[in-house]
């Protein structure tokens, strides 16, 4: 008797320890994120998070985690995609809603990680009812190097998380200003994850800055009239609206992003422009349909990440739901684009035109600064309204460019070649060395920033001129065809004047320096015959010296002036090395 007692006893001690066991399995296989385990003011650091997915796609074949490309850090970027059916990414896919998250661009901002955890964990174990018709993407943390910089003090404005990353990433670039520059390899490896998947909707989760309001939610879509066409139309019509009114449904109210800086938002705001640098700016080039999550820096870390799941989860039901209108106006945006003779760039607030916003915010006041003693505004969370508001989110168009056949890249542009490439820009080759009739631009007027921007010194006020002209080309120059789905990117990256254009970002700065001068006591004798030989150019000399008198007592601006209009001139100088071509 004491023999069973004591065998019954052990048995009941093992079993007690093997059921403590298949608890602790259980619970692995919920998969509970850190932020969850949390006091709801955490976030998971990035090996936590790399550890999570690497465990979640493990347990379940509707998960893939990738190693896509490098980053500036040396690690490179995760690409985790859920889907019911396994995902060829040799396809196109187009039975699919292609959805793709990028998280983490400002680590400090990471909302948007620990949601998107949860996400693809509910989506995987059958917490939320997945679409059959969804391939959902994300990076798990796009900034690695800033992830891994964790600091717990640089986002001074900001209520939680405890600790989280810094802004810049390993090399100290604001990713969200790299899309079109490409510095970072970060972006490389981005440009790799855009293509294969091809996203119908691009979504980049953010915390904001500014102004305080009522709102934990905020969206900032790429800008409507920007995007352009049917895809334009469609996601100011009826895709923005209808996210609105599903949230609200939840009782979370949005409203677009505050861009309001030192004054009340009740003044009235305008929409943010996402010009090509930025993610949604860049990926609106293929007519994705994107946005940025904004959620608001003041509000408590739970409900914000709770508020940027809630919007993922409406999107992807939006997505799924009107599948055949998406994948329709990006068909149609395409050809219509291709369509188009000139195309719109430089896009300017319309100022003529605005929505109106019932905009829920607090009473702005004025008080006296305890430390600088001068008046300071702020805001009373005593005192909730709700107004009508001015919400100034129209553009237009200020510069229209005309679309060549083709532009005509010289092969020693490598750097441009390269990222063209890189994203999937089909190229030709010039088959044997052959003169061409071109457009060739010549810069007439820049301005140069005096202060540094991400890296660069990027020009603005771009002038050119034009002029038509035979000139030769070299056999394997490339030929870059504008009928192709890259037309945009093509178009707002070559052309000089354009808002982010390669030339904005310093990329041919060498033509700005003249590389051969002259001294004056030698050129004297040529510029003499020089204007002997040409009386027009005598005459308009002449002029020049009579009305501006600086000139008149400056041998030396006399002498350039003439040496610029002479055959010593070089022409590499302010010659833009970029050209257009219309085949006959």
């Amino acid at each position: 008797m004491k023999n069973y007692l004591s065998i019954a006893l052990v048995f009941l001690l093992c079993s007690c320890g093997q059921k403590t066991q298949e608890e602790q399995t259980q619970e692995t296989k919920e998969f509970v994120t850190p932020f969850e385990k949390g006091n709801g003011n955490q976030t998971a650091t990035y090996e936590e998070v790399i550890s999570f997915y690497e465990d979640l796609s493990a347990e379940f074949s509707s998960v893939e985690m990738e190693e896509i490309g490098s980053t500036d850090s040396g690690k490179p970027l995760h690409l985790i995609s859920y889907s019911k059916n396994s995902i060829d990414w040799n396809s196109v896919n187009e039975d699919k809603i292609k959805i793709l998250i990028n998280n983490g661009i400002h680590p400090g901002e990471s909302d948007g990680i620990d949601a998107t955890m949860m996400l693809m964990r509910d989506l995987a174990v059958g917490n939320i009812d997945a679409p059959e018709n969804l391939i959902f993407s994300a990076i798990a943390v796009y900034n690695v190097g800033g992830a891994l910089n964790r600091n717990t003090s640089t986002r001074t404005n900001q209520n939680g998380p405890e600790s989280y990353g810094f802004r810049g990433n390993a090399r100290n670039y604001d990713l969200n200003r790299d899309f079109i520059k490409a510095d970072s390899h970060n972006v490389l490896a981005f440009y790799d994850i855009y293509h294969q998947i091809n996203p119908d909707i691009f979504i980049d989760n953010h915390v904001s800055n500014g102004a305080d309001y009522q709102y934990t939610l905020t969206h900032l879509f790429t800008q409507h009239d920007k995007l352009g066409h049917e895809a334009g139309n469609y996601l100011h019509d009826q895709l923005q609206p209808e996210l609105e009114t599903r949230l609200e449904k939840r009782n979370l109210p949005i409203t677009p992003y505050v861009n309001v800086w030192g004054s009340s938002p009740e003044n009235g705001f305008s929409q943010f422009m996402d010009h090509p640098r930025y993610s949604t700016g860049y990926t609106s080039l293929w007519n994705t349909l994107g946005m940025m999550v904004e959620t608001h820096m003041l509000k408590p870390y739970k409900d914000r990440v709770m508020g940027t799941k809630a919007i993922m989860e409406e999107m992807i039901a939006i997505g799924s739901e009107n599948i055949e209108t998406i994948k329709k106006v990006r068909s149609e945006s395409f050809k219509s684009f291709s369509d188009d003779s000139y195309y719109a760039m430089n896009h300017k607030l319309n100022n003529a035109k605005a929505d109106t916003l019932n905009f829920m915010g607090y009473e702005a006041v004025t008080t006296t600064s305890a430390v600088t003693g001068n008046d300071l505004m702020t805001y009373d969370r005593s005192q909730p309204f709700t107004k009508k508001t001015v919400y100034k989110n129209h553009f237009t168009g200020t510069d229209s460019i005309s679309i060549p056949d083709y532009y005509v890249i010289p092969q020693g542009q490598w750097k441009v070649i390269e990222l063209m490439r890189r994203n999937n820009i089909q190229m030709e080759f010039v088959t044997n060395d052959t003169t061409l009739t071109v457009t060739r631009y010549r810069i007439a007027d820049y301005r140069t920033a005096n202060n540094a921007y991400e890296g660069h010194y990027p020009h603005s006020n771009v002038r050119v001129e034009e002029h038509v002209e035979e000139l030769r080309f070299r056999e394997s120059d490339i030929l870059i065809p504008t009928q192709q789905p890259g037309l945009r990117y093509i178009l707002e990256t070559l052309e000089p004047t354009g808002q982010d254009s390669f030339f904005k970002w310093n990329y041919f700065d060498t033509i700005l320096q003249q590389k051969e001068g002259f001294s004056t006591y030698v050129f004297e004798a040529t510029a003499r015959s020089l204007l002997e030989e040409n009386k027009t150019l005598q005459k308009e000399f002449d002029s020049i010296k009579k009305a501006d008198e600086d000139f008149r007592k400056n041998n030396y601006r006399q002498l350039d002036w003439i040496h610029k209009r002479s055959p010593n001139y070089e022409s590499a100088h302010l010659n833009y090395p970029i050209y257009k071509w219309n085949k006959q």
